[in-house]
């Protein structure tokens, strides 16, 4: 068993929470949101990254507007909805109540 696979998994994981999380200081562009993942060592690819903002978005939790670009095409920009903002702070509950629990589990006795 390779160590990359299941850092991988786990990254996978809690991508959704860090998405919406970067959201929660307002509204972004997509390359935005990949620089902050990766400045975090989150590294994600726009093939990763394009269809988990569309599911967040179906699932009520985003929301996008476009703005004309001075060079090339119009941007689209994400937001959180109200839902998604309530979605947020109840993954902040279950964060915090997992990080305690995998602390808990782990602690040498």
């Amino acid at each position: 068993m390779k160590i990359e696979n299941t850092t991988a998994q786990m990254r996978k994981g809690i991508l959704e929470y860090c998405i919406l999380s970067i959201l929660k200081n307002g509204e972004a562009y997509p390359s935005d949101i990949l620089a902050r993942l990766k400045k975090a060592n989150l590294i994600v690819v726009e093939g990763t990254l394009y269809p988990l903002l569309t599911r967040l978005k179906n699932a009520g939790l985003l929301t996008y507007r476009w703005e004309e670009s001075k060079s090339g095409p119009p941007r689209k920009y994400y937001a959180l909805t109200p839902v998604g903002e309530t979605f947020l702070s109840e993954l902040d509950t279950a964060w915090k109540d997992l990080v305690k629990a995998v602390k808990q589990t782990t602690k040498k006795s």
